[in-house]
């Protein structure tokens, strides 16, 4: 007698990282982070440059 072996369906495709976040965030969502990490990646690069200028010239200030 034979064994039938049962046949595996595929599971569900693996969904792409976009689609993913896209289901839950939605539009909005997505552009909101997109809008958020652009401007969060430009203040910390321009603010980056002149961090210990800033830092000491508070310092400075507090003890004159």
């Amino acid at each position: 007698m034979e064994i039938n072996k049962s046949v595996k369906q595929p599971e569900e495709e693996k969904k792409s990282r976009w689609k993913k976040m896209l289901k839950k965030f939605g539009i909005g969502g997505i552009i909101f982070f997109t809008v958020k990490g652009i401007i969060t990646s430009t203040l910390i690069y321009f603010l980056g440059k002149n961090f210990w200028t800033i830092i000491r010239d508070y310092f400075s200030g507090i003890f004159q």
